[in-house]
């Protein structure tokens, strides 16, 4: 099969206004205000990690809010930032924060071939803070997505801009290519394992 020179030009301009809508939602999102955010104490495997650590060298972090190991579209985002760290921690520090705890993570993250760092939200209060936990029926369950901040000279903390994950979004290539398939996504979900 070969797409018509109608099809094509029409596919081209559906993807520059996709192009266009991209860029000025993150302009959008990039346009508020940032956000101060107090200097946390997360779980690291050797005890406590002041977020401000968290930076390293750098003035910029990713941090990546992951529900956890029992999540596995949340394994699935992260499965591919694994194969992204080297690039994302060219550009910026970059970390994934779950409830899990230190020993959960080390498990799970040796299990999968992770080697990213990752740090727990434990009871800090940091994943509520950003907007990740969601609550219903008096439970509530970390939500997936991620949040840039920025160090300052003074070494105050602000959170620049945040997106969440969901199924079909921007940050899984996955949800692109499954629906060209000759039966589309066919109610496809991730699993851990698919032996």
């Amino acid at each position: 099969m070969a797409y018509s020179d109608e099809t094509k030009a029409r596919m081209q301009e559906l993807n520059e206004r996709v192009r266009v809508a991209r860029g000025e939602l993150i302009a959008l999102m990039r346009a508020q205000a940032p956000e101060p955010v107090e200097d946390f104490t997360l779980q690291g495997p050797d005890g406590d990690v002041p977020l401000s650590s968290l930076f390293g060298d750098k003035d910029e972090l990713i941090v990546i809010h992951n529900m956890g190991s029992a999540c596995p579209y949340c394994t699935l985002w992260a499965d591919g930032f694994n194969g992204l760290q080297a690039h994302f921690e060219n550009r910026a520090a970059f970390v994934v924060v779950s409830p899990d705890t230190p020993e959960q993570q080390k498990i799970f993250a040796e299990g999968r071939g992770w080697t990213m760092r990752m740090v727990s939200n434990g009871d800090s209060g940091f994943t509520a803070a950003m907007g990740f936990v969601h609550e219903d029926d008096g439970q509530s369950w970390n939500m997936p997505g991620y949040s840039t901040f920025r160090r300052d000279a003074d070494g105050s903390i602000t959170r620049v801009a945040y997106d969440v994950f969901g199924p079909g979004d921007a940050y899984n290539p996955v949800w692109h290519m499954f629906p060209l398939l000759p039966e589309g996504v066919n109610a496809w979900e991730p699993q851990f394992d698919y032996a």
